[in-house]
């Protein structure tokens, strides 16, 4: 009796704690990347269930039908041979699970590396994302602003991000956006997500990288495109210059709240020369270089 009830106690602490969690964010999807990871997810979670309900109750089974009996002490059970349909579904059954799920995981892949889907005729809002102890850093480079710690997305188009750190390895993750690509010093990873509703999400540093990690964070907020151009206008009219002087402070370890700058550090901070995606990292800083040589050659004539 005391044992029901210890147990009964249990599973209602269980129930009452659940109840006040939130929704997993990777399985509310607010984009076709982050719905087409969450159909993965949920497939996967689906086919593991199926298999662990019925070896337990293939376990049950077999402990009842084969449980200890009441047998003479001389007793000696039959010599039985191996099955071979039994050996040939043990074997090929697994075989064919990981076959399937690794079939829609390489092709998942392709989908989630390349332009969302329903998007293939829009034009991509570029955002450098670059990454420093321990902050984010959001460069608009044909827009002409940066944010450090929050990004403003417009819904309905696609978003090609550009990642890179200015220190240690980072993860750029926005889970009800997407997966995650991992930020790095010497080489700029692209990453492509799009939004289908407003809204504001939860965005982070999903590698750790030192001490500050936990409060690495940066908040998303997807807004209509009208709103979206409102914004730029109203920043490039109210917000100060990002001077090359206080880029070097912005990347001094520690933690920052939210600011705002017309301009962006990539006009004298480039990002590195190795895209390791689409290539346009190498274009864009070629495409400087040529505007600062014919400035030069202005200045001079």
């Amino acid at each position: 009796m005391k044992f029901k009830g210890a147990l009964l106690a249990a599973i209602v602490t269980v129930m009452t704690v659940l109840a006040g969690c939130e929704p997993l964010m990777v399985l509310d999807p607010k984009g076709p990347q982050a719905a087409r990871q969450a159909s993965d997810i949920m497939l996967s979670i689906g086919i593991m269930s199926f298999i662990v309900i019925a070896v337990f109750a293939i376990l049950v089974f077999i402990l009842i039908k084969y449980r200890a009996s009441k047998q003479p002490k001389d007793y000696e059970p039959p010599h039985i041979e191996g099955n071979t349909w039994v050996e040939a579904i043990c074997v090929g059954i697994p075989i064919l699970i990981v076959a399937y799920l690794s079939f829609v995981t390489v092709q998942s892949n392709y989908i989630v590396e390349a332009q969302p889907e329903g998007y293939e005729d829009k034009e991509p809002l570029t955002v450098y994302a670059s990454s420093s102890n321990w902050k984010w850093h959001f460069s608009y480079p044909e827009e002409g602003i940066e944010t450090v710690n929050y990004l403003y997305i417009p819904t309905d188009r696609p978003l090609e991000f550009k990642l890179y750190s200015h220190g240690p390895i980072t993860s750029f993750w926005v889970p009800q956006l997407g997966g995650q690509k991992y930020a790095m010093s010497d080489m700029v990873t692209t990453l492509h997500l799009a939004a289908d509703e407003e809204g504001e999400f939860m965005g982070r540093n999903a590698n750790f990288s030192g001490k500050g990690f936990a409060e690495n964070t940066f908040e998303v907020t997807a807004m209509s495109e009208t709103e979206f151009e409102e914004w730029v206008d109203e920043v490039k009219e109210t917000a100060e210059p990002l001077t090359e002087e206080k880029f070097e402070k912005l990347l001094e370890p520690g933690h920052l709240g939210k600011s705002t700058y017309t301009g962006t550090h990539l006009e004298f901070s480039p990002p590195p020369t190795h895209d390791h995606g689409t290539g346009d990292a190498e274009e864009h800083t070629e495409h400087e270089n040529h505007e600062s040589s014919e400035g030069s050659d202005h200045q001079q004539h």
